[in-house]
């Protein structure tokens, strides 16, 4: 997972035109503040979740903000919602387009539970780090606090007899478990935990040792409540329990399939059936029905997109819940019997205080529309967008400067924001300076424009960069819905030219398995999306297969306990040949978020197969920029280069695009260019660049390097140790750097000063090259900085190789570095007890004796 730490990690993009539109425009050029405010120690969103992997259950499970509503509730007549919707409650009549607003801050307000007698609504309220149980009388509209607990407190519920609620909270130990209160006098009193913690010793990997239970509801008789839990499970958040609403009482599992955090089941009124989300033998969430006590359950709807936190009307006659069919979130209604549905649409938002309108759009140096980055706060730091755009959250901020993540939207539009300070932050890409400004809501009469400027241009001679995001994933389980046309407006927002959308499980299903045959051919000539693969196997390590033609390889990984795809075989090895027969190039995918050792006592589990991938000669590329501590990758990289290797930088972001928390960032944030000799650009174009290693990877500065007149990628032949080599090296940034080094053979070789704004720099020189091994060009910054969503910035290029008197790189420390690595993996492998043949396990272990040997032949030398 991101180490949230700040310590140290061209190409010119092509504009973008979008549609134009005749308005009346003033332009706030003179409003322009001079640049973004730096950020200190970044740290991730609701940090006391002592979770694995928060980037899914932070999606998957907790609320986030939505243009479009999330979460429901019914009015006990069954003639109402309340729902939450950009951040605030709202109720809306079934019969009625209109819909009023409820709660307006001072947070983000989601999950409502409208009280049996009608008075109240119970509900989630993020604030100060913190996400607590908040209380709104639905006549007054005064809300009132109901816990203080400082936790993360979720999904409220009320019993159908109004006196107690159960929520999940971490307030015990920082994870999900169940909680039960009374409620008397406006308050909640004789907080108790239900459920009980325990750990498992079942070999999990995304889910963690001690079992969750979330997703409570009541029984009709307000005796027992009905939750999801992983007890006795390996993958998913587990089956359906039933237990007494008594500390200590006993749980029962009624139904076992494999959830994913969404499954949040309710009872029929009459308390004989319950209605859940599942995507049981399919890739995305519909509604199932299965009796109360458990069994049998079937599907009531069939759709290629999620239908989730499902609610059954009080009379029985109606179920309401959450849809992405159209790429966003609406409300869909569903006769409970019988199936006829329609959408109850917001045509009318009634503010509870006035709200003004502001239209903004981003403008290029030639007065285009231009598609981009855009981020609307208010002084007490929440959040705005158009009604009909897709929002997304940052996954880690500074608490000195904001309250909240920022959030951001992409295009432009109308936004309704309240009266007074609105702080706008507009991004495209890293070819354009970002640029923020301050404006007055109520005294702005016109549409704002904000024009962006490109950085000035690092020269590859003849030829261009283009960049490219190895490593998106278009619909993975997420918020939304998304398609090619809305993945293009992603890529066009943030300035990138090619995305690889690689396909992948999560857990049994494959989420985007239908975006696998869709055609390369672009509806924007200047946008590819390129159809690919993530291998996923977390043994050892996952691999990215981009420009896989025609089909997927299958299962899609191997490894995975208590599964027919259990075996350690396929290994890695075996995937690079069959990717590689159909024409792809392969890579290996967020590696390291700290340098391996392989001589730690006690020994590491390291079984990453990287350094055997190396040896067999299987590796094309490596996302030395990625999801991954990038200096940690590096130091890895550079141990293989110093072995002779030829091994290509890559960088990909592993974006989840359909998400409105990202698990990292946006499309792009995690780029490589490559170089092509000429435009219009083909695939075979840039692949070839970055095959041969024609490439540098970035999260935000663009540089570039020559050594000896040579690109990066090439080779520099020397007749011996001599005089010193020329170089090159060009530096433009959207945020200001702090380090920029000539990296050699592992070390650095020159430090190359940065002077003034600390985001442009052009130098030439000279540097000794006595022996053969490689030269790169980084640049890193000691703290992270807006619009880069990373710890730090952080760019590299590709080696120049060097070859002085035609005498091989030579390290024998590195050479043992990897044969322990292997001699560690080869330990780990031999005790694993799932393989469907010993012929199986011979192979593998053969294979890697085999790679370990190249290792110890480059040590004897």
């Amino acid at each position: 997972m991101r180490k949230f730490r700040p310590d140290g990690r061209c190409c010119t993009a092509r504009p973008r035109v979008g549609e134009l539109f005749k308005r009346l425009v003033v332009f706030l050029c003179a409003l322009l503040c001079a640049g973004f405010p730096a950020l200190g120690q970044r740290r991730p969103v609701l940090p006391q979740i002592k979770l694995p992997h928060p980037y899914y259950y932070r999606e998957l499970y907790l609320p986030q903000l939505t243009s479009g509503p999330s979460s429901l509730a019914w009015a006990p007549d069954s003639k109402e919602l309340v729902f939450s919707m950009a951040g605030s409650l709202w109720r809306q009549k079934m019969d009625s387009r209109e819909a009023v607003q409820l709660t307006d801050g001072p947070g983000y307000d989601y999950q409502p539970d409208w009280s049996p007698d009608g008075k109240s609504v119970i509900y989630t309220s993020y604030q100060k780090d913190a996400m607590e149980l908040w209380l709104v009388d639905t006549t007054s509209g005064k809300t009132t606090q109901l816990t203080t607990s400082g936790a993360v407190n979720l999904e409220p519920r009320w019993s159908p007899d109004g006196k107690k609620i159960v929520f999940v909270s971490t307030q015990f130990n920082g994870r999900f478990h169940i909680f039960r209160a009374d409620f008397s006098g406006g308050k909640l009193e004789n907080v108790v935990r239900l459920t009980g913690e325990s750990k498992s010793d079942l070999p999990r990997y995304y889910y963690s040792a001690y079992n969750t239970e979330i997703n409570p509801v009541w029984t009709r008789d307000s005796k027992e409540i009905l939750f999801v839990s992983n007890r006795g499970h390996i993958h998913g958040t587990g089956g359906f329990w039933r237990m007494r609403a008594e500390p200590g009482a006993e749980a029962r599992e009624i139904h076992y399939e494999e959830t994913n955090w969404k499954a949040r089941p309710d009872f029929s009124p009459d308390g004989s059936r319950m209605v859940y989300s599942s995507y049981l033998g399919r890739q995305w969430h519909n509604l199932w029905v299965m009796p109360a006590n458990g069994g049998d359950a079937f599907p009531i709807s069939y759709g290629n997109w999620d239908e989730t936190c499902v609610r059954w009307s009080p009379d029985g006659g109606q179920l309401a819940f959450i849809s992405n069919r159209d790429g966003g979130t609406k409300i869909v209604v569903q006769e409970a019997v019988g199936g006829m549905r329609y959408e109850m649409a917001t045509e009318i938002r009634k503010y509870l205080y006035p709200r003004k309108t502001l239209t903004i759009w981003a403008k290029s140096e030639t007065d285009s529309d231009v598609p981009a980055r855009i981020s609307l706060t208010d002084s007490a730091g929440r959040s705005y967008a158009p009604d009909d755009a897709w929002i997304y959250a940052d996954d880690g901020f500074d608490r000195s400067e904001r309250a909240f993540e920022r959030h951001y939207f992409q295009g432009g539009g109308e936004v309704s924001v309240p009266a007074g300070p609105i702080t706008i932050e507009v991004s495209r890409g890293y070819g354009y300076k970002p640029e923020r400004l301050i404006v007055d809501s109520s005294k702005v009469q016109s549409d704002i424009e904000i024009k962006l400027k490109k950085l000035g241009r690092i020269d590859p001679g003849e030829g261009e960069w283009v960049g490219s995001d190895l490593h998106v994933h278009q619909n993975y389980g997420g918020t939304y819905r998304n398609d090619r046309a809305t993945l293009i407006k992603q890529a066009e927002a943030e300035g990138l030219d090619i995305v690889n959308n690689l396909v992948v499980n999560k857990e049994q299903r494959f989420p985007d398995l239908i975006r696998a045959a869709e055609p390369d051919t672009p509806t924007d000539p200047e946008t590819l999306v390129i159809a690919g693969q993530e291998f996923h196997t977390s043994y050892w390590g996952h691999r990215g297969l981009l420009n896989m033609k025609d089909r997927l390889l299958l299962p899609g990984y191997a490894g995975y306990p208590n599964t027919a795809a259990a075996s350690l075989f396929p290994m890695n090895a075996d995937v690079y040949d069959m990717a590689h027969d159909l024409g792809a190039i392969v890579g290996a995918v967020h590696p390291f978020d700290e340098e391996p050792d392989p001589f730690a006592n006690p020994p590491q589990k390291m079984t990453d197969e990287l350094p055997v991938d190396v040896a067999l000669g299987k590796l094309d590329y490596l996302e030395v920029v990625g999801f991954s501590d990038h200096k940690a990758t590096a130091a890895v990289w550079y141990r293989l280069l110093n072995l002779g290797f030829h091994i290509p930088a890559g960088a990909g972001t592993d974006a989840t695009a359909n998400y409105a928390a990202p698990i990292r960032g946006m499309v792009g944030m995690d780029r490589v260019y490559a170089w092509v000799p000429a435009w219009p650009l083909t695939l075979g174009m840039w692949m070839n660049g970055l095959r041969h290693g024609h490439t540098f990877a970035t999260n935000g500065p663009l540089i570039n390097f020559t050594l000896g007149k040579e690109m990066v990628g090439n080779e520099l032949k020397l007749p011996g140790p001599g005089d010193a080599v020329s170089f090159t090296a060009h530096l433009r940034s959207v945020v200001p750097m702090d380090h920029l080094e000539i990296v050699c053979n592992g070390k650095v070789a020159k430090n190359l000063p940065l002077d003034g704004k600390r985001d442009a720099a052009d130098f030439t020189g000279a540097i000794p090259v006595p022996e053969s091994g490689w030269c790169v060009l980084r640049t890193w910054s000691e703290k992270p900085e807006y619009p880069v969503m990373d710890s730090y910035a952080y760019a590299t290029t590709s080696p120049v190789y060097i070859t002085v008197g035609n005498k091989k790189p030579n390290s024998p420390d590195d050479a043992n570095y990897f044969a322990a690595w292997i001699q560690r993996t080869i330990e780990v492998t031999e005790k694993y007890p799932d393989w469907n043949s010993a012929a199986e396990k011979d192979l593998v272990l053969r294979r890697l004796h085999e790679a370990k040997k190249v290792y110890e032949d480059l040590e004897q030398k």
